[in-house]
């Protein structure tokens, strides 16, 4: 089993959701945070003024989930297919971390393993 972690913008959290079902992964979460990478923040404008301050740190959202190795190809394109900018490559469309899972528990029935997804 292996945990995939995406980094992506908030506004394409709903794309990559629905790819994840469309290509059967049954179970996932995400949540929003904020931070840098390679973008280096963006130019924002403040107060009524319309004056222009630079943010270092940006909104992203994590979306997580633990499918089966056989899964693993297919679920990271749909997240690459998904989290893209429209017009192709872009710094801070995102990232996507693989981590090996050791054993899962159904809290629930106590199943373990391939069974407890």
């Amino acid at each position: 089993m292996i945990s995939i972690e995406a980094v992506v913008r908030p506004e394409r959290v709903n794309q990559v959701t629905a790819a994840l079902e469309a290509v059967g992964c049954r179970g996932f979460y995400y949540y929003n945070v904020t931070g840098q990478g390679r973008q280096r923040g963006v130019e924002v404008f403040v107060g009524r003024s319309g004056q222009m301050a630079s943010r270092s740190s940006v909104p992203k959202t994590v979306v997580c989930t633990v499918v089966s190795d056989e899964m693993r190809e297919q679920v990271v394109e749909a997240i690459i297919d998904a989290a893209r900018s429209p017009g192709g490559q872009e710094i801070g469309d995102g990232k996507i971390f693989i981590y090996q899972v050791a054993d899962v528990v159904r809290v629930s029935s106590g199943e373990r393993g391939d069974a407890a997804l």
